[in-house]
This record gives C-alpha cells, structure tokens and sequence, in this order.
C-alpha cells in the first residue's frame, strides 16, 4: 500500500472532503504508475481520482465503530515514534 495513504475512518473531527481526495490521488497515481498523467490521459485520470474519491466518502459514511474516535496528534505522534525507530 502507498505509504502516503493514510487511515481515515474513526477520527475526530472526521476525515475532510480534501484528505478523501488526497487519498484517491495517491490511489490513482499507485494504480496508473504515474504521478502526472500525459495530456490525453489527463481526463480519465481526474474522472478516476473523483470516482474513487466518492466511493470512498460513501464508505466513511456508512461505516460504524463501537471504539472512541481516535485524535490526530496522538497517532502522528505514534506514527513518528515508528518512524524514528524503523529510520535509526
């Protein structure tokens, strides 16, 4: 999985619009093996990155958790622990 691709479900506030379209992104670019696609391409890639986007907000949606909503700061500080770790 794209390391960029960050979880999104359960967190408080929840997940904007932007970072669900952030993800699609990456998702797209991961798939198509391009960061930028050739102009005649570029179309399709946007519909792909919207398309996906809105499947993914539709899950977030209607997804449901009995657990507490996870905080931002606290996972980042979680995330750059591990990373400190796996990079020393």
């Amino acid at each position: 999985m794209c390391r960029n691709i960050r979880t999104l479900f359960n967190f408080d506030p929840p997940a904007t619009d932007d970072e669900v379209r952030d993800a699609a992104l990456q998702f797209v670019r991961k798939l198509s093996g391009t960061t930028r696609p050739a102009q005649r391409n570029e179309e399709a890639f946007n519909h792909a990155v919207e398309r996906i986007a809105a499947a993914a907000r539709e899950l977030l949606d209607s997804m449901e958790t009995s657990g507490r909503p996870r905080n931002r700061e606290e996972e980042a500080a979680k995330a750059r622990a591990r990373a400190a770790v796996r990079f020393a």
